[in-house]
Parts: C-alpha cells; structure tokens; sequence
C-alpha cells in the first residue's frame, strides 16, 4: 500500500518534462545524473544546462525582439502616409464622379424640375428631388437648383420641402455604391451594406412621417419662416471651404462644370439646352456676356466685357458630348474608387490588428462610464457633425466610414449616431452656404436651409432617443444579412429604391391624383398588412389563424428569394457554380450545402470546446489537438 501511494505521486522533474513536451519519453540519463550527484546539490543535470540559455543567448535574444519590434514600428509607420495618399485620392474620385453623373444626367435633372405644376404634388416633389439628386449625385446642387426656383418666384416653399426631403434621401446613394465594392468578402459585405444603408432607412422613416404632417399642418414651413422673419440677414461672404482647398486643385485639371446651365434649364431657359455643362472660359468674379463661361451667381446675365480666360482642365477642347465625356469620366472615377477602397480596406486591416484594433475599437464603441452611458450616442452625434462641417459633404464622410465598418472598426450601433450627426453637419454647411447668397435669393436660400435642419432634428427626435424606436438599425441589420447571402440582392436594392420605384411614382403623379390613389391606395395597404402579419408571426403567432403563421400556403417565389437566386445564377454563366447547379438541381445543392455548413459547425463546436462530444471521430478534416508528451493519447480528438 505504501507503494503503491509513493508510486502514484507526481514527481517534480517528470511534471517539467511533460511541460516541455518530452512526458512520455523518459530521459534514464537524467535520473541517473540525479542520482550520482545527489551529494553535489549545486551541480545542475546535464539536460537542465543544456536549456538553460546564457546571459549572451539571452541579451540576444532581447536585442533580436526588439529590433523586430522597431522594424514592425516602422513598416505601420510608413504605411500611414499612403494611407493619406489613398484618402485623398478617394475623395477626388468621390468629386469627379459626382461630375460625371451631372454631366450624364445634369440637363435631365434640370427637365424634372422645369415641370412647376406637377412639384406641387408632394409626392411628386420628393421623388424629383430622389431622382434629380441621384442624378447629379450632388445635393448641393439639388438644393441651389431649389433656391433658384424659390427665388424667382416659379416654386413655393411648402412645395420646396418634399423636394429636400428627396434630396436628403437620394444623397445616400454614394456610399450605398462604395459598400459594394466590398462584396469580395462576405462578412466584410454585411456589415459595409448595413453601414451604409442605414442611412437609408433612416430617411425613408422620417419622410414616411414627416411628410404628411408637413402636407396637413405645414410645420416646417411655419417655423422656418418665423426664424427668417426673426432675423436681419444680409448677405455674407462664401462659405469656408476646407477639404476643397485641398481636392481642388486636382480635380480642376481633369474637369470643371458649370452648374448654372442646369439651373438655367430647370427655369425654363431654351437657350442653355444648347450650351454645355463643361466649362470652357473660366472668369472668377464677373459674369461675361455669351458663351459658356464661369458665373459667380446664376442670375441673369449682365452686359459686360471683361477679359476672359482660357480653363485648364482635360475635356476644354475635345469637342466630345456631354454625355461622352461624362461615361468616360464614370468609368475612370469609379475605377480609382473601387482601387482605393480595396487598398485602403486591406491597408486598414494591416494597420489595425491585434492589440491595436482591441484598443481603437474599444475606444470607438464603448460608451462612457456610468451614469453618463446615454450621453455616447450624442457625443458620437457631434463628432460626425463636426467632421462632416470640416469636409463640408455628408457623402465624403459616410463613405469613408463604411469600409471601417466592414472591417469591424466600428459597430453598427455606433455608426447610427455618426451618420445622424453627419445629417447635422451638413444641414450647418448648407446655413453658411445660404448667407453667402446675393440679396435677392438670400431669405428663400436661408428658409430651405432652415427647412432641411427641421426635417433632420425631427427624424433624430423620432427615430433616436428611445432605444426601441431606433429601428433603422434593425432595418439594416436586416438588409446586410439578406445581402451577405444574396450578393445580387445589393444591385437589385440600388435600382428598386433610388430609379425603378421613384421613376413609378413620378409617373403615376404625373398622371393625376386618381390615377396615383387608385394604383398607390391599394399597394399601401397590402404593404401594411403584410408588415403587421410579418410582426405577429415573428412575436405572437398564437393570435394569428393556423394558415397565417407562415406563408408557405404561397408559391415560394412569393415569398423566398430562393428562386429568383437560381434564376439569377443560371443566367450569370460566369458566376455559376458549376453545370450541376444549371440543371435545376438549385434546391438539392442549397440542401447540401446547409448540412455541409452544419456539419462543419459541429466539426468547429467539437474543436474549439473539448468537452462535446463529436460522435464521428474518424471523419476526414476533424482537427485534432495534439498535446505535447501525450502521443499516446491522440488517438481520440478532444
């Protein structure tokens, strides 16, 4: 009994050998070092000396650490300023393509707003403003077009503000565009999507609210005239530019627009359908008599003769159509875009990891000690605010905010208020731009302004202070993982929401109020019930009849994207997966597949957890872990 007691007690130098992987190989020549030198303590085995490193092994050892310390220090460092190099070029890329879609569609834009009779529908109004801001991709310009037309009398303000109201939506095109082009990556993909789309449904929230109230009470039109009544404005000088000053000189020399011929064709002018958008006489302060020149204002045009001269920039002289040079100017800008943010995305992935992407994330989503945790949100708020007055375009700011959350720098949660602060800061742009108006367009300028800052503080008060009224972020929790799975699903998002469904609209408004009640009555209401049964069926299915608690007594193309994938798939031959998934066999493979993918969770849960049990132990692609000095236990994967 005694010994086997003594036996089964653990001994020092096996426990150290079995740390440094050699337990189960037994080492005779150290026990008999320890037993011949028992009598000399201070003599160590030979094994134990073997290693023990030295003082010198040692010193090197550190001074080999920390030079790779300072070459790693170094390398982060150098990338830093071709991170710079590639924001800055995204930027100007941003601009350039906001030139290209005026110059392809700027004159068409400037058509939709020449209708003044049907702008007095508000539900035509917003879908102009949808559709004219996606068009020039600009809602900068979207808006003086709007001040113009207030300004001279041919637009009232209350038939202006449905019209911002779609400017404020269709300016979130530009990242919802940058988002894709992250859909190399799936996980990356949802979360970019998301991101960006979140704005989005935050301004489609807000106008499915607000815009009736307005069309029935007028509230924002009200306060925003008390507050320009209130004031003695007189004009100001132009508003600061920042990030311009900077992009400008670049983006000058490959293109320079004049805007005015837009807001020419938009008030009626025959005349400047003929001239065009590229800039070709470049003058600073005065307005030259003919021609296409550079206006300071888009008044009309005064008699004077001034020295002109000649711009600068790649399309002066070509002699190319608008429309030409700008799907040139498109494909360029959207190929330096696509360049930079995959560059910028795997340069921030570099940059961003371990240690330091723990702290920078921490740093960005966690909120602020308690009792003052509610006050994270509106801090965020200001930040996005203060940025995006800095850069002076909500467009900028949101699109270099979507690859960072792709790459899960910044959380869903966390984007919300940065992107409704975003919504403020350029509401605050668009304030100086209104005092730096001339006289005569100076109170419309500042009554538009007032009206775009109402409708963003009343949809930040609807859909923020509560936690259960943030709704966007769940809307677009949703539309990233419908897209993480169906990738096309992000084309088919971009077309329905800011072409095919406002292109509808707007002509079943142009048709007259019965048409567009008669048509738009029922779909409103079938689309109402079906979000009410959506949510039952998701919270209380009990209160629902049996055959309502799914949909499945429909057609599944009704009801699953699943068909229209397949369709899809087998009419994209490039991206098929493969002669097996053309012959129909969709639903089998999409069977297979699940299991494939359930099964390797378990194979993952079996891995990373030792203490399930996996019952297929000799399946092919189990990783096994291998404990160091237990061979002969490894047989059985833990």
């Amino acid at each position: 009994m005694d010994s086997t007691r003594f036996s089964s007690k653990p001994k020092p130098p096996q426990e150290e050998d079995r740390e440094s992987g050699i337990g189960s190989n037994l080492d005779l020549r150290s026990f008999e070092g320890r037993s011949h030198t028992n009598h000399l303590p201070s003599q160590p085995p030979f094994r134990e000396t073997e290693r023990r490193p030295g003082p010198k092994v040692s010193c090197l050892r550190r001074a080999e650490v920390s030079q790779s310390k300072t070459r790693q220090l170094l390398i982060s460092l150098s990338k830093i300023p071709l991170l710079l190099v590639l924001f800055f070029l995204f930027v100007c890329s941003l601009d350039t393509l906001s030139s290209a879609f005026q110059l392809a569609g700027g004159k068409v834009a400037g058509d939709i707003f020449q209708d003044n009779a049907a702008l007095s529908n508000p539900v035509a109004g917003l879908v102009v403003g949808i559709l004219a801001t996606v068009l020039v991709q600009s809602s900068s310009t979207s808006t003086s077009i709007v001040v113009s037309l207030v300004a001279s009398g041919l637009l009232e303000v209350k038939a202006a503000v449905p019209i911002i109201m779609g400017s404020n939506i269709g300016t979130s095109v530009t990242n919802t565009i940058v988002a894709m082009m992250q859909a190399a990556e799936r996980t990356e993909f949802q979360r970019a999507f998301a991101g960006a789309t979140i704005h989005d449904c935050f301004n489609w929230l807000s106008v499915l609210v607000l815009l009736p109230l307005e069309v029935a009470s007028g509230v924002i039109v009200q306060l925003s005239h008390l507050l320009v009544n209130s004031f003695r404005l007189q004009p100001g000088e132009e508003a600061p530019e920042m990030l311009k000053v900077i992009t400008k000189p670049v983006t000058s020399l490959i293109i320079q627009l004049d805007n005015c011929v837009i807001t020419a064709i938009a008030m009626g002018d025959e005349d400047a359908r003929n001239r065009s958008l590229v800039k070709e006489w470049c003058q600073a302060d005065l307005v030259m008599p003919a021609g296409n020149e550079s206006t300071a204002n888009c008044g009309p045009s005064r008699s004077m003769s001034q020295s002109s001269l000649k711009c600068r920039h790649l399309f002066v002289s070509s002699g190319l159509s608008d429309l030409t040079v700008g799907l040139i100017l498109l494909a360029g800008s959207l190929a330096v875009l696509c360049t930079c943010l995959l560059l910028l995305v795997k340069l921030l992935n570099s940059l961003l990891k371990g240690q330091v992407a723990k702290v920078i994330r921490r740093a960005v989503n966690t909120d602020l000690p308690y009792p003052c945790g509610w006050l994270s949100g509106y801090t965020a708020m200001f930040v996005g605010a203060g940025v995006t007055f800095v850069v002076q375009s909500s467009s900028v700011f949101t699109s270099a905010m979507t690859p960072l959350i792709g790459i899960g720098v910044i959380s869903l949660e966390r984007a919300y208020p940065l992107t409704l602060g975003s919504n403020m800061g350029t509401t605050a742009t668009a304030l100086l731009a209104a005092l730096a108006s001339p006289g005569n367009k100076l109170a419309a300028a500042m009554q538009i302004a007032l009206c775009h800052l109402f409708f963003n503080v009343f949809g930040i008060l609807l859909w923020y202070p509560l936690p259960f009224t943030r709704l966007p972020v769940t809307m677009a929790r949703v539309l990233g993982e419908r897209t993480a799975k169906y990738r096309w699903f992000a084309v088919l998002y971009l077309l329905l929401c800011f072409l095919v469904l406002p292109s509808l609209v707007l002509g079943l408004s142009l048709a007259g109020w019965r048409v567009m009640a008669g048509v738009g009555a029922p779909f409103l209401g079938v689309t109402i019930v079906i979000v009410l049964v959506n949510v039952m069926q998701a919270h209380s299915p009990r209160h629902l009849p049996v055959k309502l608690r799914s949909w499945d007594f429909l057609p599944k193309w009704m009801h699953s994207l699943k068909p229209l994938d397949r369709l899809i798939t087998k009419a994209t031959v490039c991206c098929g997966p493969g002669p097996g998934h053309a012959r129909g066999e969709g639903e089998g493979d999409i069977t297979k597949e699940t299991v494939r993918e359930s099964t390797q969770e378990r194979e993952d849960l079996a891995y990373d957890n030792p203490a399930v049990e996996y019952l297929d132990e000799s399946r092919a692609g189990v990783r096994v872990l291998r404990l160091k000095g237990l061979e002969r236990c490894n047989s059985t994967p833990l």
